[in-house]
Parts: structure tokens; C-alpha cells; sequence
């Protein structure tokens, strides 16, 4: 079974999905069970027939802020929570930032993670459930969006695994921007749900440094936790500290959403930022965003409506935020004043506006309009998209065509270099120079694939569809050949070094993913379950020339190195060379031009087969030189 990438193609349809069903109602029962029980155990765990929720309490003591951002923050993947989030993926170039989290929310749920109960119990429910809930309110959100994180990691590594939706109350903001953008790569923006209501200030937190307010904040949300779940009366706080929390926020606030410079940290990628869907809720409905900056700039507008008294009020009712919304679904109510707009996309940004909450306020209003635009995406839906990317393959289908043509007249050429040394010692002929432009036309369709892909404007399932799975899978065995050989003829090696660990392009890296995906999923066509009778058409390793000029290069190493250690320790990355290759060979995955008399990998057999001789004249070496790497087809 294939696991889904998302749940949700639109933020419209995760909010309808949640709204008509009990998800909501249920997810803030238990989430309540949790906070009622946290001296007990900081998580509850229930199985309603193949559903599993699981809701962390929020009744932690966690100090938010340091004052400086670069304290506050943690590289999730390269930090103590290494390895449970490698699904994440890795950066897309260098100047990407990693991603990065709270420390004390990370610190939170690695605790929980450690707990031999939490995994005994999470590995039962990964067993009996076909979907997974993680909820939780106020800092048990942010732990619920850090376990789903780990658990849409972990679920890769398994077949037919569960559906993970993770639903927040009132939330923390949790990492920087790099997650936001880590999540969209990974299809994974529609896992997330997170519940705000309209003044809350809670998930609004994080984009101001707490530090200069530690003391006020602290005793409000020992306020807001003994307001909820405390059985005593709650603990008074002054008007004068909601007022300086309140307004300390708002203007941090205001400056993130407004872009200003002057009253942020503008650390770079150290920003916290939100990820995932918003549902943001008011007394008149709510409305459902999953743009990032349209988040930002409805939290400001949200709170700018509210006051010291409202956005610690708004914290405590979830409850009845949750009933009310159901209810408002089912009477699907209109307009509230004016006319009804002529265009159906204008009535929609009417109804979105008047359900935020913010349509009393012109100025908040036209600005609230501006927002909502910037998140409805008014351009191709994803199918449609992908419908016109089908008309582009068709008609760069041809460049592949002479690609293919151009390799079976150089492995049927009387030089018997084959494929790959063709093109990489080509001279500056008509036909080489269009069998460049065709690789380039390629290359640059793909990236286009892999771009969309990045900007979620493609169905979510696109990655895993057969047709573009083995189209580029194709392209890649036919064409990557060609990006190495180019690579080390242009000297790309001599400024960055080998090609696979250092000039190999993201969409191949892509491509492999997709392809292991393919087999994980046992979508396996009947010709690949049998035995090759023939040397394959194409090199099933798109990367074997890659290793075959590595192993060039190793050998040059050896003829001038005059340590012997250090001649044992090359020779061996030779020997793992030659069984990597022999692999290959015997299997018969490899393209009958590997094999042919000039090629560079035989070139490489007579000159590893001379170096032994030598090398087998020298008695500290004899050990680690006797084996013979497979002879050239004649």
C-alpha cells in the first residue's frame, strides 16, 4: 500500500474534513483527559477501532526565551534528536538553513521519547491503527507536531503504514522557516492542523524575545494552567503584567508581519515561523490558511483586534470554540451585510474575511482581504498543473529519442568507446552539440518537476504515480551518464571534487528516492523479478561512471603515494571498487557499451591489472593485491 504524502490537498479541505467530523470534538476531549492527568503521565493514548489518538499534556514548566534566538534554538537533525528525524530530508543547497526547533520543546519530547512506556505503547498503536491522531493544547501541541515529525520519519522505514494528521490548540510557534520549507519538499504540510483562536497570544509568543519579560510571562501561564486544570482557585495576576506581555508581543508581532528590520532579531533562518495549516477561529466562524506569510500576517491582524484581557481569555476556550465551529458547519451560514459579490472567488474572500472575525474594522478588513489572496492560490489546481506537465513530457519526449539514437550509434561505432567516453572526449560536431542542447532542455524540465513539487502546486501523490515514476527513472539511467561525463570534462572535479559526493544535481537524488519508494512498495513490473538473459539497455546505477572515474583516480594515487600504508589503504577502495563492479557485471545490469574495447572502465581493467604486477613485486603488499577485477568482453 502506498503511503500518502499528505492528507490534504488544500487547506479548504482539511477545514471542511475537520469541521463535519468529531476529529475536533474528540481530539479536545483527550486533550483535556491529558491535562487533567498530567501528575499521572504526561500522555494519553486511545485506540477507537483502526483510529489511534494520542494527546500530550499541557501543563509543562518551560521557560520560553533566553533572549537571543540563536540560545533559544536547536538544529533538529544535527542536535541530540539526530536520527529520528532523517525523513526530514537534507538541505537543498548551502544556503539553506538546517532546521531549526526550541531547545525546550525538543528537550520536552526527547524526555517523552526516552520513556520505555511512551515507545511500548506508540509501537502498539503503529500495529493496530490505520490512523494516527496526535493532538495536544498549548505546549502539548508543540510536542504533538514534534512526534508527528519523528513518527512520519519512522513510518518510511515501514510498508503499509498508518496515516499520521497532527491537530494543535492554541500551539507555540516551534521551529524556523527551514522547517516550513522542509515539510512542503517532503509532502507533508497537510499532516498539520493547528488551531488558533483569534486572540490568543500563546502561538504568537515566539516571534518576540521573551527574555526582558521572563517574569511576567511566567506567572501568566502559571495562571492560564491553574485557570484550566486546577481544582484552587486560580493564582491573581495584575492588569499591569497582561498589559506589558500583551503589548511586548503585539509589537514584535506587528514587525515580523509588517517585514520591519528595526524591532527584530534579524538573525538569518533563526526566525521562528509557522508551518502547516491554520485554522484560525473566531465568534463567526473560521478560515483555513496554509501559506506561511498569509499566517504571519492574520496573527498580527487577529491580535491588534484583541486586548490584554481577550488574548489570555482566548487561551482557556478551546472547548467551546470546538463545539461552536461543528455547529456553525452544519447551518453553512451567508453573508452577514451587503450585497453578495458577483464573482464566486470574490464571494468566497467575503465569507473568509466576515468568518476571520475581522470584517467590523475597514482598514484590518481590507488588509485581511489582502492576506486571504495571497493564500488561495489562483493559479493552476495541482491536477490541472499536472495535466499540462503530461503535454511538456510529451513534447520533450523527442530530445530523450535522440539521446537514445545517439547512444546506439556510438556503442555500434567502430572506435568501441561506447556511450559515455563518446560524449565526454566529443569533438565540437553538429550532432554532439545537439545532444548537449537536448540534455540541457532535459535537465531543465526536471528541475522544473522538482521546482512544483517544492511549491506544492502538484497532487500529492505525484512522487508515487507510476507513469512519472519510471519516466524519470529513464531519464535519469539514459541521461545522468552524460551529466558525469560532461562533469569531468568540463574539470568540475579539479575545483569541487568527485562527482556523487559533490556535483551530483538534487533532481537525480530526487529521482533515486521516488525509485526506492517504488520497490518499498513492492510496485515491482514481472521483467525485473527474473534473471537478466542480456546485458541491460541502460546502466542500472545511473551513478557507475561516477564510480568508475573515482576509481580512476584512486588508481593515479596509488602510482604516487610512496607510503605503504597508505598504498593498503587505497588499494582497498580499489578492491571495493572491483566488487561493486563485478556486482553489476554478473547480474548483466550494465549497458553492453561499459563493456566495449575503449571504453574508460576497460581502459581502467588493463591498467589495475598492470599496476597489480607491479605492486605484487613488493612482499608487504602481496596480501592486498591478488584480486582480479572482471576481464573485458572481447
Amino acid at each position: 500500500m502506498e503511503a500518502e504524502g499528505s492528507l490534504f490537498e488544500t487547506s479548504e479541505m482539511a477545514a471542511n474534513f475537520l469541521a463535519s467530523t468529531n476529529l475536533l470534538l474528540d481530539s479536545w476531549r483527550l486533550c483535556n483527559l491529558a491535562n487533567s492527568s498530567a501528575s499521572e503521565s504526561a500522555f494519553v493514548i486511545q485506540q477507537n477501532g483502526p483510529t489511534g489518538v494520542v494527546a500530550f499534556s499541557g501543563m509543562h514548566d518551560l521557560v520560553f526565551g533566553s533572549g537571543s534566538y540563536v540560545k533559544d534554538m536547536v538544529a533538529l537533525q544535527e542536535g541530540e534528536g539526530n536520527g529520528l528525524f532523517s525523513g526530514l530530508g537534507r538541505h537543498v543547497d548551502d544556503s539553506e538553513e538546517p532546521v531549526m526547533v526550541h531547545v525546550g520543546l525538543l528537550q520536552l519530547f526527547l524526555g517523552m521519547y526516552g520513556c520505555p512506556s511512551f515507545q511500548a505503547q506508540m509501537k502498539t498503536l503503529l500495529e493496530e491503527s490505520k490512523s494516527i491522531i496526535i493532538t495536544g493544547h498549548s505546549i502539548g501541541g508543540a510536542i504533538a507536531s514534534l512526534t508527528t515529525l519523528w513518527l512520519l520519519s519512522y513510518i518510511q522505514t515501514i510498508p503499509s503504514p498508518p496515516q499520521i494528521l497532527c491537530i494543535t490548540f492554541g500551539s507555540p510557534l516551534l521551529a524556523n522557516k527551514s522547517l516550513s520549507k522542509s515539510l512542503l519538499r517532503q509532502r507533508w504540510t497537510g499532516n498539520f492542523c493547528h488551531i488558533v483562536l483569534k486572540h490568543d497570544i500563546i502561538p504568537r509568543l515566539l516571534f518576540a524575545p521573551l527574555f526582558p519579560i521572563n517574569t511576567q510571562l511566567h506567572c501568566l501561564l502559571q495562571y492560564i494552567q491553574s485557570s484550566l486544570y486546577s481544582q484552587h482557585t486560580p493564582m491573581t495576576v495584575t492588569d499591569e503584567m497582561k498589559d506589558q506581555l500583551f503589548q511586548f508581543v503585539l509589537t514584535y508581532t506587528e514587525a515580523v508581519a509588517k517585514e520591519s528590520a528595526e524591532n527584530v532579531e534579524t538573525v538569518a533562518g533563526l526566525l521562528y515561523w509557522p508551518f502547516g495549516n491554520y485554522l484560525f477561529c473566531s465568534e463567526e466562524g473560521g478560515v483555513c490558511v496554509d501559506n506561511t506569510v498569509a499566517v504571519v500576517k492574520l496573527l498580527y491582524l487577529m491580535l491588534v483586534t484583541g486586548n490584554s484581557g481577550s488574548c489570555f481569555e482566548d487561551h482557556l476556550k478551546y472547548g467551546s470554540c470546538v463545539e461552536r465551529m461543528s455547529f456553525q458547519f452544519l447551518m453553512r451560514k451567508g453573508f452577514l451585510q451587503g450585497d453578495v459579490p458577483m464573482s464566486s472567488y470574490d464571494a468566497g474572500l467575503k465569507l473568509a474575511v466576515e468568518s476571520s472575525g475581522l470584517a467590523s474594522q475597514e482598514s484590518i478588513s481590507r488588509q485581511a482581504k489582502e492576506s486571504l489572496k495571497m493564500a488561495k492560490q489562483v493559479g493552476l489546481t495541482p491536477n490541472l498543473c499536472s495535466a499540462r506537465l503530461a503535454i511538456a513530457l510529451a513534447k520533450i519526449t523527442p530530445h530523450r529519442a535522440q539521446i537514445e539514437w545517439y547512444k546506439t550509434s556510438c556503442d555500434e561505432s567502430d572506435n568501441q568507446m561506447g556511450y559515455y567516453d563518446s560524449f565526454k572526449r566529443r569533438q565540437a560536431s553538429k550532432r554532439d552539440n545537439q545532444v548537449n542542447l537536448f540534455r540541457i532542455k532535459l535537465a531543465s524540465f526536471w528541475d522544473n518537476v522538482i521546482s512544483k513539487i517544492d511549491n506544492n502546486e502538484l497532487p500529492h501523490d505525484f512522487h508515487k504515480r507510476r507513469k512519472w515514476v519510471n519516466a524519470a527513472h529513464f531519464y535519469q539511467l539514459l541521461v545522468e551518464p552524460l551529466d558525469i561525463a560532461e562533469y569531468y570534462r568540463s574539470g568540475e572535479h579539479l575545483k569541487k571534487g568527485d562527482y556523487i559526493r559533490n556535483g551530483r544535481e538534487r533532481r537525480h537524488e530526487v529521482f533515486d528516492k521516488w525509485w526506492k519508494e517504488r520497490e518499498r512498495d513492492n510496485v515491482v513490473v514481472v521483467e525485473e523479478e527474473s534473471k537478466r538473459s542480456k546485458y541491460a539497455s541502460l546502466t542500472q546505477d545511473s551513478c557507475f561512471w561516477g564510480h568508475v572515474e573515482e576509481a580512476k583516480e584512486l588508481v593515479e594515487k596509488v602510482r604516487r603515494e610512496r607510503n605503504s600504508s597508505n598504498v593498503v589503504q587505497l588499494w582497498q577502495g580499489i578492491d571495493e571498487f572491483e566488487r561493486y563492479a563485478r556486482k553489476l557485471i554478473d547480474s548483466m545490469e550494465v549497458s553492453s557499451d561499459v563493456l566495449v574495447k575503449n571504453s574508460s572502465y576497460n581502459m581502467l581493467v588493463e591498467e589495475v591489472s598492470e599496476l597489480r604486477l607491479q605492486m605484487m613485486q613488493l612482499p608487504q603488499l602481496q596480501n592486498f593485491v591478488d584480486v582480479e577485477m572482471v576481464p573485458r568482453q572481447s
